[in-house]
């Protein structure tokens, strides 16, 4: 038998954590608030470690402009988060046709005796609901006013620390593995779900997670596709294969994108990863301290237009990366025209360069993810960008 003690599995040090939640109260107190409530996942695990899925229901952790943790969650999530992470004071709302949480936060928020200052919120969270965030607003009205907090962790979150840059280049480690399975298995005939479970089997052999969202697989005219979908085929003899796929380590993901040729190598799919080559080199180029991000998308677009792929390509050619949840692993900011934030050492971004060309049914992308140094950027994967021919 074991007893579950605080935090005994949280992945950062308490020195870590203390320095995480004395920049977000910095922030609190510098825009005048007088708590923060959570919604986002990946808040709550960035400030305290709290890990769970939990979060697909109604619950709120609630950081006060002293420093103050209160989580209100589940019955279900009482002992994650005494296991996960570092808050102490959990609260229980019960399931029940009458059950009222959001009611229940606002009795919480005037036990820590926030009523009448101006609250933070994650209004723009996966973790949240319209109707759950019209409840919340009833329930909050004539008790404090609100301001939209949806951003302050996640700027805060967006430089890396070195221990979460250990956690993403092993995420990297782990991409590659997923690369290497792939390109054993891909072959004429092979199933497409043969190829995704070796895959995810060399992250999960490797202590990784389940990425935060679907990996990316489709083949003949589904090679076209950026998104997933059900069902899955056989490679076709002479085919072209699309994957979009993740390593995650500690909930930090890194991301690779690669498009397959399968017997008879068209020429027009030599050019256009060729074009995807020269894209990518010159993205990762323009990835540096102190350029704004949008200075990254136009060195994709200027390649791609100049060898004739300007309406094959799309309108962003990436995002940042980080520690994320189910639905998305695609983190804030994205990389496209109009993108002021500076790139700065610390942050991750994956770069996609991808060409649709629907009216000849041919695709090709390539993509992996940097790392901005204060010299440039790194590339976190090892793996050659060659075209892949099987």
């Amino acid at each position: 038998m074991a007893i579950i003690t605080q935090g005994e599995h949280t992945h950062f040090s308490g020195a870590e954590f203390d320095a995480r939640r004395a920049a977000t109260v910095a922030e609190l107190q510098r825009r005048g608030l007088r708590a923060l409530l959570m919604f986002r996942q990946e808040s709550m695990y960035w400030l305290t470690g709290y890990d769970t899925f939990g979060y697909v229901y109604f619950q709120c952790l609630v950081l006060t402009d002293d420093g103050r943790l209160a989580l209100l969650t589940r019955a279900p999530d009482r002992l994650q988060a005494r296991f996960t992470s570092i808050v102490a004071d959990v609260r229980i709302w019960v399931d029940g046709a009458d059950a009222a949480p959001a009611r229940e936060l606002r009795a919480l928020l005037a036990e820590l005796g926030v009523a009448g200052g101006t609250l933070g919120v994650e209004w723009e969270a996966y973790g949240l609901t319209a109707r759950n965030g019209q409840r919340l607003a009833a329930a909050l009205d004539g008790f404090a006013p609100t301001a939209d907090a949806s951003d302050l962790i996640s700027a805060l979150r967006l430089t890396k620390s070195p221990a979460e840059i250990k956690y993403v280049r092993r995420a990297g480690e782990l991409v590659d593995a997923a690369l290497a399975a792939a390109e054993a298995r891909t072959a004429p005939g092979a199933f497409e779900g043969d190829i995704l479970a070796d895959m995810q089997a060399a992250v999960f052999r490797g202590g990784g997670d389940d990425p935060a969202n679907e990996y990316i697989i489709g083949s003949g005219a589904g090679a076209q596709m950026c998104r997933y979908y059900t069902g899955r085929r056989h490679l076709d003899a002479d085919d072209q294969l699309t994957l979009e796929f993740a390593g995650a380590y500690r909930h930090y993901h890194a991301c690779l994108m690669r498009t397959f040729v399968i017997g008879r190598v068209d020429p027009r799919l030599v050019a256009m990863h060729a074009a995807c080559a020269e894209s990518l080199l010159a993205a990762e180029a323009a990835l540096r301290p102190g350029a704004a991000l949008e200075d990254v998308f136009f060195a994709h677009a200027r390649a791609l237009d100049a060898r004739g792929l300007r309406e094959a390509r799309l309108n962003a050619c990436g995002y940042a990366l980080g520690t994320t949840y189910a639905p998305n692993w695609m983190d804030f900011p994205m990389l496209y025209a109009g993108q002021a934030v500076e790139a700065r050492p610390g942050m991750v971004f994956f770069i996609h360069i991808i060409a649709f060309d629907a009216a000849q049914g041919l695709a090709m992308t390539l993509g992996r993810t940097s790392l901005v140094t204060d010299a440039g950027s790194e590339t976190l994967s090892k793996g050659s960008i060659e075209l892949v021919r099987r």
